[in-house]
């Protein structure tokens, strides 16, 4: 069985945000960009289920400039076995994606597809579910715990009401929660390795795919700061204090 992991290089989290003046954007000038922490588990998860013989290979793809190469190579020392990068300049929005990742799909033919559930930078929580609706596989979302076997995938997930168990057939599409494993540290010798292992590179143009920009930010602003709180001298101060708010409203 072929693994295929798509990655996407997003800014550290670890990182205050910074507006572009125009208020265009978020400004990624000189900030240090890492793995997506979804997708970081859903490379684990992939390498595991190499390392366990469930798979026989397992493929890192990203889609954006030049420097997701640096990202496909950090998935490479962790362990998976090739990259493959879609390299554009273009902003990429979900369903650009999906479909660049679709026609990756059709050419290498993997029997599963493992990604994060969404990208910290924008949330948009959509592409793993676009790619499924374009390739017209099944997909489970959300997996904290992935059992492969028999030419299905069993995937537990969390809900409101408690865990939910779901079981699809091969080919699928399954995105990584943050319950469903810890990703290892890359080891000095395997960042070496990941130097030679082999890294193809594709364009969307290569693929047929478009990637002309269908939505529009009009501004992007931060978030209103909160009024400072303050300390009430008893119950019937706070009770006092919310019924006089009660009648502004």
């Amino acid at each position: 069985m072929k693994i295929l992991v798509p990655l996407k290089r997003v800014l550290d989290h670890k990182l205050k945000v910074q507006i572009r003046r125009d208020q265009t954007g978020i400004e990624l000038a000189n900030a240090m960009m890492v793995m997506n922490p979804f997708d970081e588990i859903a490379v684990e998860e992939a390498v595991r289920q190499r390392e366990g013989g469930l798979a026989r290979e397992t493929v890192a793809v990203s889609c954006g400039p030049l420097k997701c190469q640096d990202t496909l190579r950090s998935a490479l020392a962790i362990g998976m076995d090739r990259a493959i990068h879609v390299e554009t300049e273009a902003e990429l929005q979900p369903l650009a994606v999906a479909r660049l990742l679709r026609e990756v799909v059709l050419r290498e033919q993997p029997q599963l597809v493992m990604m994060g559930k969404q990208a910290i930078d924008d949330d948009s929580n959509q592409v793993g579910q676009m790619l499924a609706a374009l390739l017209g596989w099944p997909q489970a979302c959300f997996a904290s715990k992935v059992r492969i076997a028999d030419g299905s995938v069993t995937v537990t997930r969390e809900i409101d009401g408690g865990l939910e168990t779901l079981e699809v057939n091969l080919p699928a599409v399954v995105t990584t929660d943050l319950r469903l494993n810890e990703p290892r540290y890359a080891t000095l010798p395997n960042i070496m390795r990941a130097r030679k292992k082999p890294l193809e590179k594709l364009s969307p143009e290569e693929l047929g795919v478009s990637t002309e920009v269908g939505l529009k930010t009009l501004k992007v602003v931060e978030a209103s700061r909160r009024s400072a709180g303050e300390r009430l001298s008893s119950a019937a101060e706070l009770v006092e204090r919310l019924r006089n708010a009660a009648r502004v409203l």
